[in-house]
């Protein structure tokens, strides 16, 4: 039986999730989100350095060390199986945001397009394989 919940009590509500990716070169990694995709370092961890976590405005990405890639990459690929999805507040800056990562010579996995349930997106391919997927809210 579900536990009962308190009516007087307001409802929790949750505030940000933060997707891990696994990578193989953690500084490789770190130079991506932040030289390519302008996010900044919110933390390294570990000695040798192990975890991370790159941050953009809201956008808040933890990036984990592993010795060999964790999903196989020709089944990311032919599934396109992603990694995190990040939503944008317009179409106009989604649009934005994909010329500025153009400009920096980034690897799209998809480009710019209109999904069939009204969404904009475009998904961006790191050095490790992960698919991220940037979106506008539907129309």
């Amino acid at each position: 039986m579900a536990p009962l919940l308190d009516s007087a009590l307001p409802r929790p509500m949750l505030t940000r999730s933060e997707p891990q990716l696994f990578v193989t070169d953690l500084e490789s990694a770190c130079d991506f989100f932040t030289r390519t995709l302008g996010f900044t370092i919110g933390f390294v961890y570990g000695d040798p350095p192990y975890y991370a976590q790159v941050i953009r405005d809201g956008a808040r990405i933890n990036l984990r060390h592993v010795d060999s890639p964790v999903i196989d990459p020709k089944r990311r690929e032919r599934e396109s199986l992603l990694s995190a999805s990040i939503t944008l507040e317009t179409a106009d800056e989604l649009k934005s945001l994909f010329e500025e990562f153009r400009a920096a010579g980034v690897d799209f996995a998809q480009p710019l397009h209109r999904e069939p349930w009204g969404a904009s997106t475009f998904t961006v391919r790191d050095p490790d394989g992960n698919l991220l997927l940037f979106a506008s809210p539907s129309a």
